[in-house]
Parts: structure tokens; C-alpha cells; sequence
């Protein structure tokens, strides 16, 4: 293992097909792989070479295709050339950084196998040291019956609404989490289907030593009831389990006389069911994780849970949504090791905030990160209304309007204050239906659509914030806010559009006022340019400028810009990274055959 202190990389170990086939074992137990990432312009060299390989693949495709077998894929690579700024704090970290990603899959009636090549060797702002190497870590072959698939080698899987389980990739959050190791998926009959799977997680470019190992029962009342379906319902019942299994020989000390003994299995179950009827459904579900005490929780020794229930309308002009979870101790790693478990690797589970995912500039300065360790009640009630065209309120074109609100709550935690220790390390109690003293976050959001004219539509929108700083992040106490957004877009012909974005945020906390404009010109059908500059107004003055230029023919797409990043969190679902400031010239190129 790499020490994360040291100033100089030693070369990461690449697992291709797993340790069992491409692997040999050292003295000390550990894997070493037979495959190492070079360091400097070889391994560059070698992801040019294996780019040029998968564009001679794709140009295969279609003789492929002749034969019954279908040959598909994707390129990423987003590219940049890092000056230093002293006004912004941004580091010239080195001469050209990149994160760069290749897919293959091939598809045929009974099998398919896909496998992803990465270069991260020099990964960008904001991707820990971790990350740095290149190869092939994703790789599957998956066998189709009838009555079910087999897949052996790397996949991603998520139980119900992944309280208890959750794998996925999320390039723009550093995120793969993927399981190596066989799943298997089973239909014995209409309404059934079964799944089992065991593996070990990925973590950059290693495996944690822990298996993880699970199933999931998902049972279609409707296809057993004739009557529910003649009536139009749709009931389904779900279960899952899921298993952690370390022999982990981690000593964790609270004092030197005491030593903490920690689970080699630690279960986690969870049970839902969603019905559905017309154009209302609701979803219940609840899960539970045993004792696992881990860096995350403080090394506590109680059982985490999760409660949700969903409900929600759509008709033809109204939309409904409402929503509340409470969570507590839902931290779920793939491995206890403190210097694994740390921020958002070896996640296992994923519980979604419960808060509206901004995309406007300013609407996403504070963004909520969800809090797994400590737990929180969270509510959010969504509407969306369509005026019809032609009234009064809906004007010629018609209009939309879209409402949401959204607050996270602390639990009403009570800690134990034994005599010793040991008492302590039974955490807490917390009542389930009690709030607790403190609000983590809160919005109120409105926004309304509507076309002016044929060629003229606008979208105005107000976001009210109350950002619990000192709990995302760590620092700053309550920041309140109001941001106000105007887009406009107007088409001037079918080829050539213009869509400009004024976007101010007023606060009196953290760094104060932002200003923040936009203008895009779509020359239809291979050009875009851009230019924006967000503006701090209050503390510092700082203006975050950036111009691109996108140029889109057939199935490519390439982009270069220049200009500035503020440091900041990039969140999704949740679940955030913070990505240190930045300065200069970007490139992106995107290819899908």
C-alpha cells in the first residue's frame, strides 16, 4: 500500500482480470499484479496507442454487426493545461493533466462482455493521489438464458433504493465503486426475480480485502392476481441482504489499556414495496445495518437504519411529490481500515439527500451533502403545474410552474456518559419521531417557464437557502441566502440561437454577494460558444471568467475553453467532492460508436 504521506508515488498495481487469474500472492499475503502503471510519456504513450485501437474497433462495427454481434462503445477524455493564480489560490499542480476513459462492448443473443480502459496518471484538480495510474480495471462477461444472466468480473448493482447497496460510476465525482467477483440474476417465473452476488469493492486502482456478498428478492403481486391488474394496480414486494465479511486486523486504541474489538461480519437487510395505480404511487421502505463501529461513527457499537416513504401524482397538468427519510448510522464501507475509509471511497450504500439538485451556477454554490454517520430527517414536497395555452395565466404558448421545498433536520441525539470508556462506545440513543436542536439545511425554490413569443422563451426562478456550513463542511456556522435567476432564449432562425443567464445571490455570511452572466450562441448544427463570468461582490472581488468553444459533427464532440474555477464543492445526489480552485486552458473530447 502506498503511503498517502509520502511526496514521491511509488508504480500502483493494476488488477486486470482479478488476483485469482492474473495475480501472484507475496510473502506478506498482499496481491501483486503482473501488471504495473509506467510512469512519464511511456504510459502516455500507451493510452494514445490504446485510443487508436478502439477507433479501429469501432470501424469494425459494422462487419461485426453482419455476423449477429453487435460492437458499440465510448471515449472521454476531458484535458487540462493548469497555469497558477495567486488571486484564486489555483496551483499549477503540472504541465497538462487528464482524466481519459475508453468503453467497449460487444453484444451478441447470448453473451456480452465489455471492459474500460482509464488514464489517470495525471488526473485532474480535485482526483486525490489515489488515482493516479492507468489500465484496465473494468471488465465483464455476462452469459443470457431465458430465465436469467450470469456475469463474472467488474459490475454494479443497487438493491431497491440502495440503502444497503449501491455501485456505480460517477466520472464527475471520482466514483467507482464497482464489485469484482460473480453476480447472478434469476426469473424462474413472470413477476419473480432473484438476484445473488459476491465480490470485492474497488478503491482506485486496488481491492479492499473485505467480500461483500448479498441478495435481493423483488416479487410482482400483479402478475399473480389477475384482479390487481384488471383494476390497474401495480403492487411489488422487495427484500435484499447484504453481508460484510474482514478479517481485519486493524487495532484501534481508545486509551492503552483499552482496545476495541471490531466485527469481522458486520449484515445489513432492508424490505420495500411500491404500489402503483393510475397516476399515483407510493414507496415505503426500511432498512437496518448491524454493529460497525468505523472512523466515520466514532467507533461506536450500535445498529444503523433507514426509513423512507415516497409518494407522489402525475396527471396530465399536475405533478405531485412528497418525501420524507430518517437515517441514522447508515455509514456502510467495504472496509473498516482507517486509511481506506475515509471520505467517499469504499462507500457501499448511498442514501439520496432529499434536496432539489441545482444546476444553475449560483443556485449550486451550497450544495447538501448527506449525512450517513450522524443520520438526519429529511422532508422535500415537489409541484408542478402546467397552465394551459390560451387562458389567462397561460398565454398563448402556455406556462409552467415548478415549486419545491426541502428541509434536513438533526436526529434529537442523547449520548451515553458512562463512568468509563466502554460505556461510551454504545453511542447514543435517538428517539425516532424527535427532531433534534439543529437544521442542517432548508430551500424554498420556485421557478416559472414560459414562451413570450415563437421565437423568445424565459425561465425566471428564486431559490431561498438556510446551508448548515459547520455540518457540510466543517467551518462557517448558518449561511442564508436568496438567489434570483433570469434565462432567456431567443431563436432567431432555425440554425442559430442565443440564450443568455443573469443570476444574482445575496447573503450576509461566508463570502457574501455573487453575480453571475452567461451567453451562449448555437450555430446549428456543429457550433457553440460561450462566455460567463461568475463575480464575487462581497468579501473578495474575484471575478471567474470562462469562453468556450464546442464544436459538435456526427458522433464527436470537441470543446476547448479557458478561465478560471472557484474551490468548492461538486455534489450529486448527496454526495459531494470538493474540487480545489483552478486556472487554464481546457480541452474535451467525447466519441460514442
Amino acid at each position: 500500500m502506498r503511503n498517502p504521506n509520502s511526496q514521491k508515488k511509488a508504480p500502483s498495481p493494476l488488477p486486470l482480470w482479478g488476483s485469482a487469474a492474473f495475480s501472484l500472492k507475496t510473502d506478506g499475503g498482499k496481491a501483486a499484479t503482473l501488471w504495473h502503471s509506467p510512469k512519464g510519456g511511456a504510459g502516455r504513450g500507451l493510452s494514445l496507442l490504446f485510443l487508436l485501437l478502439a477507433l479501429a474497433f469501432c470501424s469494425t462495427a459494422q462487419a461485426w454487426e453482419r455476423k449477429g454481434i453487435a460492437l458499440s462503445g465510448s471515449i472521454q477524455s476531458d484535458m487540462l493545461v493548469p497555469r497558477h493564480d495567486s488571486a484564486t489560490g489555483a496551483e499549477k499542480t503540472g504541465s497538462f493533466l487528464t482524466n481519459t476513459y475508453a468503453d467497449l462492448l460487444m453484444q451478441s443473443h447470448y453473451l456480452d462482455a465489455g471492459l474500460r480502459f482509464e488514464f489517470t496518471e495525471y488526473p485532474l484538480p480535485g482526483y486525490e493521489r489515489d488515482f493516479e495510474g492507468w489500465g484496465v480495471p473494468h471488465f465483464w462477461i455476462k452469459g443470457k438464458l431465458p430465465w436469467g444472466e450470469l456475469t463474472v468480473g467488474t459490475f454494479y448493482e443497487q438493491f431497491g433504493s440502495g440503502f444497503i447497496l449501491r455501485t456505480y460510476e460517477q466520472r464527475s465525482l471520482g466514483i467507482d465503486n464497482s464489485l469484482l467477483g460473480g453476480r447472478l440474476v434469476a426469473r424462474p417465473v413472470r413477476g419473480v426475480t432473484l438476484k445473488a452476488l459476491a465480490g470485492v469493492q474497488r478503491r482506485y486502482w486496488d481491492w479492499n480485502d473485505a467480500l461483500i456478498s448479498g441478495a435481493d428478492a423483488e416479487l410482482s403481486l400483479t402478475e399473480f392476481l389477475p384482479r390487481l391488474k384488471q383494476k390497474a394496480w401495480g403492487i411489488t414486494l422487495g427484500g435484499s441482504w447484504v453481508n460484510r465479511y474482514e478479517k481485519n486486523d486493524e487495532k484501534v486504541f481508545l486509551t492503552p489499556v483499552y482496545r476495541l474489538r471490531l466485527p469481522k461480519f458486520v449484515n445489513a437487510w432492508d424490505v420495500r414495496t411500491a404500489l402503483n395505480h393510475g397516476p399515483w404511487s407510493l414507496l415505503a421502505e426500511y432498512a437496518r445495518k448491524g454493529e460497525d463501529p468505523s472512523f466515520a461513527n466514532g467507533y461506536i457499537y450500535r445498529k444503523g437504519s433507514a426509513a423512507m416513504i415516497s409518494a407522489s401524482y402525475s396527471g396530465k397538468n399536475l405533478s405531485l411529490l412528497l418525501q420524507a427519510k430518517r437515517s441514522e448510522d447508515m455509514s456502510f464501507k467495504s472496509t473498516g481500515e482507517v486509511t481506506k475509509a475515509v471520505g467517499i471511497s469504499s462507500a457501499i450504500n448511498h442514501l439520496p439527500a432529499f434536496t432539489q439538485d441545482q444546476t444553475y451556477a449560483l443556485a449550486a454554490l451550497y450544495p447538501y451533502a448527506t449525512q450517513l454517520a450522524g443520520g438526519e430527517w429529511a422532508l422535500q414536497a415537489e409541484m408542478g403545474y402546467n397552465f394551459r395555452r390560451k387562458t389567462w395565466l397561460g398565454g398563448r404558448y402556455g406556462m409552467n410552474l415548478k415549486a419545491n421545498f426541502s428541509y434536513v433536520r438533526a436526529l434529537d441525539r442523547r449520548f451515553y456518559n458512562g463512568p468509563d470508556l466502554l460505556s461510551q462506545t454504545k453511542g447514543y440513543t435517538a428517539p425516532f419521531f424527535k427532531w433534534g436542536d439543529e437544521t442542517y439545511y432548508r430551500s424554498v425554490d420556485v421557478t416559472l417557464s414560459r414562451r413570450l413569443s415563437k421565437a423568445f422563451k424565459l425561465n425566471l426562478m428564486y431559490l431561498g437557502q438556510q446551508y448548515n456550513q459547520t455540518v457540510v463542511e466543517g467551518h462557517g456556522g448558518n449561511v442564508h441566502t436568496h438567489v434570483f435567476i433570469a434565462d432567456g432564449k431567443y431563436q432567431f432562425s432555425p440554425k442559430v440561437t442565443l440564450r443568455a443567464e443573469l443570476q444574482y445571490l445575496t447573503t450576509g455570511q461566508d463570502k457574501g454577494d455573487w453575480a453571475y452572466g452567461l451567453l451562449e450562441l448555437s450555430l446549428v448544427p456543429h457550433w457553440m460558444l460561450t462566455v460567463s463570468d461568475m463575480w464575487n461582490c462581497g468579501a473578495t472581488g474575484l471575478h471567474y471568467y470562462q469562453g468556450l468553444v464546442t464544436y459538435n459533427t456526427g458522433q464527436h464532440r470537441l470543446q476547448l475553453g479557458y478561465g478560471r474555477t472557484r474551490a468548492g464543492y461538486n455534489c450529486s445526489g448527496g454526495v459531494c467532492r470538493y474540487v480545489p480552485a483552478t486556472t487554464g486552458f481546457t480541452f474535451s473530447y467525447n466519441y460514442n460508436f
